[in-house]
């Protein structure tokens, strides 16, 4: 059986690649995520690791408690005297201190140099400490006072060079700066779109605010001394608010916000793998469902022979295990070609990852072969049991058909239970509460398996009706397609053909342009009137009587139609790959449009000013100096900016704000207790708490607050106000309290946004004043109420076309889908394709059967996806007060659009196939 499974995947090469292509895909994609992730990984270990070289130990400064990776707290630096202190006691050989900022180097362009959204980092160099140095100067020389080295990298973009004079924006106003030196981070290949700004200590003090203060200490044992030794003496002559650690362990802190994300990251990439995998399993079962059909009577001639119904499952279980097997093997290293492809467009993109090399662990190849083979031989056992049914008398009947299972009739009750038991899942995960993280997506994910392969399976009850309702629809959409695409595509084929255009041909590139340009909208006009009395000759009852004998377009498309219809199983299986890529595009849509406009509403009820300040980049906080430059500003009627931290309150770590007393003038609340006035009247120890943390903890106005701040100091305050905020969201924390409360107890403030009114308002005078104010801080800008909604809009859509383009995945592995049973029906009715080219049908109504057919089979998985991706919508929209549930009709549109071109693409090498048999060749098939 084994050489019997190998002759029958050998000589069905063209099916077995078709059948392959999904996992093939769907593993590469598994493949390339782990190569890519791993690679970055690499890179920020090898950038962490240099980054203590020659080092045994680190002092930094050390907060009251953990910060969350996604807020806005800064660590304390600590007294410059502590660095003496230490370098004195006998167990330390070399100290070193230094501290560090995000420092923004200015183009000539006077604009922020800014690659994608990777940081810009500034620091301090000793040179009389070369051995904690990790810059290699590639040219010029070490900087001194007011001077600057940069990465070669940036200079080489932005065309610096030494002895040049650059803009450097830190806390304060742009100041400008020589640049006295070229330099490379140790041996890390690339840092990605990271900028590098290096300066002596005095000018890093001055430029990041920290006059006397120092953010770490470098430290490296005496001969003789352990690195525990070392770090023990240290610890007994720290004061508070600074701590030590090896130089081991400090790396492993830098790098753990970035592990972090990395996890986030790789989890995030498989699932849009496993979604891949997940649609190309039904293109597999499919696959070898239509397959094993075509061999009813090469089983039953088995059988006939003396095989066991064992033997010929364990046969079509080897085929699917060596397919699996193959297909895992191409994924794999398809994978190292995507994780180039996407190092190069997310470089494109101007975001650089770091990247010290491509990195292929055993862990990838083990993880992407088992991945590949399992999915395919899950796929395969349903059509692998099948098979095993075959009675032997069907090798002696024409056209003998495998015989219904006895629990067939109960398949649509089963699924439409499954599809159920699926939705009651996602709904115990939505709307239950204190689920752990793990349990909810666990209940969401598996739900949202069964509803997909409930609606698989159940759809096969639609295919009828949905076929007929997308009958003429295919008929029209086809048309219009082919009037609007058509002649964009035929006119380069033409003059190519032709020889008017091309290698040894006397028109140019450019000409073969032009002459596009004149003669597509004529071409256009002409196909356009062709197509229209074609259409309207196809509608007609009787057949064109100047054609008699020959079948007009009208039974050809008819013929595809009913073929749509004849086996409603097959239809849904192939339907099922699209409908499962249009679902989870059509639920990112909707939920996308379902953010955007809670969040326009949010700014249009809070921003009460005239204009908001922000970072270029439209999210990285400012510092205080921006405002300030603001305000000199006349005619400014109200300023006031929003101060963003961290505090920890009740035992948990929240967001908290700070504002001062102009903030009732430029944003709006929606009060439950308290009034706009309140915000102007915090003081010292007031507060305004959201509703839903009050609720948590029981507050009201009057109840007592103890917050603890980053420093280790504890505000005692008093609960002034409680606001409910909007759904789109706020830049306000849990509790906020007064600008003046915030910086007495937060080092380094930053604000998150300011907010402006002029007089006269939003005025073309009043943005050049406020874009002159801002000129010596390139890194902000000033944005009205609409740019402000558009500009966060935008961030929301690019995130949306980033998971279109992952879920564009799963709809090619549809594609293929599509085009694999095409293929396999025309085997199957090769003698029926003969006998109609025998009594008339020509090749060009082959064609436009064979089209037809595919698109309805991609209209019925896009109706079903598209109600399906709602639906699910429908029940975030409903938990989550985030996000209403808003139909993006412009969108659905097009995803119709889109199957509909899914269905022409996919039946075009069918199409041509089946055109292309010998009518005599044909009835002679078996």
């Amino acid at each position: 059986m084994i050489r019997f499974a190998l002759r029958g995947l050998l000589g069905r090469k063209l099916r077995t690649a078709l059948t392959a292509i999904g996992v093939v895909l769907g593993v590469a994609l598994v493949s390339g995520t782990f190569v890519l992730t791993d690679s970055i990984s690499s890179a920020f270990d090898s950038i962490f690791s240099e980054n203590y070289k020659n080092t045994d130990a680190a002092i930094t400064g050390k907060t009251a408690f953990d910060l969350s990776d996604d807020g806005a707290g800064r660590t304390p630096p600590f007294d410059q005297g502590l660095l003496a202190k230490v370098a004195a006691l006998p167990e330390v050989g070399a100290a070193d201190g230094a501290v560090a900022g995000e420092a923004q180097l200015i183009g000539h362009d006077g604009k922020a140099v800014v690659f994608g959204g990777a940081p810009n980092l500034g620091f301090s160099i000793n040179t009389e400490r070369p051995e904690f140095n990790t810059l290699a100067l590639v040219k010029g020389d070490w900087p001194t006072s007011g001077q600057v080295v940069i990465d070669t990298k940036t200079a080489q973009a932005k065309g610096f060079a030494t002895g040049d004079t650059i803009g450097v924006q830190a806390r304060g106003a742009v100041q400008r700066m020589k640049i006295s030196g070229l330099v490379e981070f140790g041996s890390v290949s690339s840092i990605g779109g990271a900028t590098l700004a290096g300066f002596d200590l005095p000018t890093a003090q001055q430029l990041f605010d920290k006059a006397g203060k120092l953010d770490q200490i470098l430290l490296s044992a005496k001969d003789g001394t352990s690195g525990k030794q070392l770090v023990d003496a240290v610890q007994k002559v720290l004061p508070t608010g600074t701590q030590i650690r090896s130089a081991d362990d400090q790396a492993a802190e830098d790098a753990k916000g970035t592990s972090s994300f990395l996890t986030f990251f790789r989890t995030f990439l498989l699932v849009f793998g496993g979604i891949a995998l997940f649609v190309g399993s039904f293109v597999i079962a499919n696959s070898l469902s239509i397959t094993i059909a075509q061999r009813t009577r090469e089983f039953a001639t088995l059988r006939t022979l003396g095989a066991s119904r064992r033997q010929v499952l364990y046969s079509v279980v080897l085929e699917a295990l060596l397919t699996g097997l193959v297909s895992a093997i191409a994924g794999l290293f398809l994978g190292l070609g995507i994780a180039t492809g996407l190092f190069k467009i997310f470089d494109a993109a101007g975001l650089t990852l770091p990247n010290n090399g491509l990195v292929f662990r055993t862990r990838t190849i083990v993880v992407a072969l088992i991945v590949g083979v399992l999915v395919t031989l899950l796929a395969s056992l349903r059509p692998a049991w099948r098979a095993t049914r075959v009675p032997p008398i069907a090798a002696v009947r024409e056209g003998a058909k495998l015989p219904p299972g006895k629990y067939n009739r109960f398949r649509p009750l089963g699924a439409a239970l499954l599809a159920a038991l699926g939705v009651a899942l996602v709904v115990v995960g939505l709307f239950v509460n204190g689920l752990a993280t793990g349990t909810l997506l666990g209940l969401l994910a598996f739900g949202v398996l069964l509803i997909f392969i409930g609606i698989a399976l159940f759809s096969a009850r639609l295919v009828r009706p949905l076929a007929a309702a997308s009958d003429p629809i295919a008929r029209w959409s086809v048309l219009v397609l082919t009037i609007l695409v058509w002649p964009l595509f035929s006119l380069p084929y033409w003059l190519v053909r032709r020889g008017f255009w091309g290698p040894g041909s006397g028109l140019s590139r450019a000409g073969g342009l032009v002459l596009g340009a004149v003669l597509n909208p004529i071409l256009l006009v002409i196909v356009g009137l062709m197509a229209v009395r074609r259409a309207i000759s196809s509608w007609r009852p009787e057949w064109p009587a100047e054609f008699p004998g020959v079948l007009s377009d009208r039974p050809a498309v008819g013929i595809g139609g009913q073929n749509s219809r004849r086996d409603p199983h097959r239809t849904a299986s192939t339907a099922a790959a699209l409908m499962i890529g249009l679902a989870l595009v059509t639920l990112v849509a909707t939920l996308g449009a379902g953010i955007i406009r809670p969040f326009e509403d949010a700014v249009d009820k809070i921003f009460s000013a005239d204009y908001a300040i922000t970072a270029q980049n439209n999210f990285s906080p400012l510092p205080p100096t921006v405002a300030a430059a603001v305000e000199s500003v006349p005619g400014v009627d109200a300023l006031s900016s929003v101060r963003g931290g961290q505090g920890q309150a009740f035992g948990e770590t929240i967001p908290i704000t700070g504002v001062d007393d102009q903030a009732p003038e430029v944003v709006t609340f929606d009060w439950k207790s308290g009034s706009q006035a309140t915000l102007g009247e915090l003081g010292a120890d007031g507060a305004v708490v959201d509703a839903d943390f009050a609720k948590k903890h029981g507050l009201t106005t009057g109840s007592e607050l103890s917050l603890e701040t980053v420093a280790g100091k504890t505000l005692p305050l008093r609960v002034r106000g409680i606001f409910q905020p909007p759904a789109g969201g706020s830049p306000f924390g849990n509790v906020t309290i007064s600008t003046e409360a915030f910086d007495a107890t937060n080092p380094q403030p930053l604000n998150l946004y300011t907010f402006v009114s002029l007089q006269g308002g939003v005025t073309t005078a009043n943005t050049a004043v406020l874009t002159q104010a801002l000129s010596t801080f390139p890194n902000a800008k000033a944005l009205t109420r609409e740019q402000f909604k558009k500009v966060q809009s935008d961030g929301i859509k690019s995130l949306l076309n980033v998971l279109y383009v992952l879920l564009a995945l799963s709809v090619l592995v549809s594609l293929f889908g599509i085009v694999n049973t095409l293929v396999l029906t025309v085997f199957e009715r090769t003698r029926e394709l003969g006998m109609l080219r025998a009594i008339g049908l020509t090749r060009r109504q082959v064609k436009r059967m064979i089209r037809h057919e595919s698109v309805i089979t991609a209209l019925i998985g896009a109706v079903i996806g598209i109600l399906l991706g709602l639906g699910l919508a429908l029940l975030l929209a409903a938990r989550l007060d985030e996000i209403s549930f808003a139909v993006p009709t412009g969108q659905l549109a097009l995803f119709a659009v889109v199957s509909v071109m899914v269905g022409i693409f996919a039946a075009i090498w069918p199409a041509r196939r089946a055109a292309r048999l010998d009518p005599l060749e044909a009835l002679q098939y078996e």
